[in-house]
């Protein structure tokens, strides 16, 4: 039976930044949790971070004028992009220590698929907020996504999950 990576707040949790959770009743969620297929994993708070805490987004390394290289989660890795609260406070070390968890995890628990939170800095999938604290989500992935995408797990947002069942379904096949 394969088991999928999801964010704890989708399952209830109250893990995230403003001490609340994200809980996502859809009925595969809940099958999923019924068969005993998921991992639920926050990777925030497996980073170091504590409950509450300040919001934080990717920006530049070294803020610098016409920045034009992607602020994601794989630039995060690379060095190229902190993650940063609205004050200025790097908490980067916080975020990679929290994906490099969520890799290990995954690998415990052989996942080949994880369901996260949209637009977070570690959990985005598709997007992520574009670091001025403005409300501006732009294309791109967060820390957990780039990590555990490089490492060949497949990611969906909370908003894919019609497609995460197509994904896991066709990793359950006969000879896969």
């Amino acid at each position: 039976m394969e088991r999928i990576l999801v964010s704890a707040c989708l399952l209830g949790h109250a893990v995230r930044y403003d001490g609340g959770a994200k809980n996502n009743d859809d009925e595969l969620l809940a099958r999923w949790r019924r068969e005993g297929r998921l991992v639920a994993f926050c990777p925030e708070i497996s980073g170091g971070l504590p409950v509450p805490r300040p919001p934080a987004e990717i920006g530049p390394a070294r803020p610098a004028a016409g920045t034009t290289a992607p602020l994601d989660g794989a630039a995060v890795l690379a060095g190229t992009a902190q993650v940063r609260t609205a004050a200025g406070v790097d908490v980067t070390e916080f975020f990679v220590r929290g994906a490099t968890l969520a890799w290990e995890a995954a690998r415990r628990n052989a996942v080949r698929m994880a369901i996260l939170k949209e637009g977070s800095p570690s959990c985005g999938s598709l997007r992520i907020y574009d670091g001025t604290f403005a409300g501006i989500s732009v294309p791109g992935a967060g820390v957990t996504t780039a990590l555990l995408t490089r490492h060949g797990i497949k990611v969906f947002s909370e908003d894919q999950l019609p497609q995460a069942d197509e994904y896991l379904r066709a990793l359950e096949q006969p000879g896969e």
